[in-house]
């Protein structure tokens, strides 16, 4: 995989999951809305200055976000930040770059 491209997609890990639970609050404050099931489905990576995590989140029984969340390099000591997302998304849609 060359920087910049995204990997394939793979079902979420222990990793990403506890990745969607660092950013859940910075979403439910963007949405004005609280998540009682904030669950990582599956995942891509796109290796940047840090890492963006393009993760299909399962937000209820049949609605998903897409979110976009960068991971800055480990030295930076940073916690991850959404840089997008898009909601209203079914569990078979594609997870792509947006």
């Amino acid at each position: 995989m060359e920087t910049g491209d995204l990997s394939e997609t793979q079902p979420a890990t222990p990793e990403v999951q506890h990745i969607a639970d660092q950013v859940k609050p910075e979403f439910e404050r963007r949405e004005h809305k609280r998540y009682d099931t904030f669950r990582a489905i599956v995942y891509r990576t796109q290796v940047v200055a840090g890492t963006n995590y393009f993760i299909k989140v399962q937000i209820s029984d049949t609605s998903y976000a897409h979110l976009v969340v960068f991971q800055a390099l480990p030295y930076e000591k940073k916690d991850p930040i959404i840089i997008r997302y898009v909601i209203d998304k079914t569990r078979d849609d594609p997870l792509e770059y947006f």
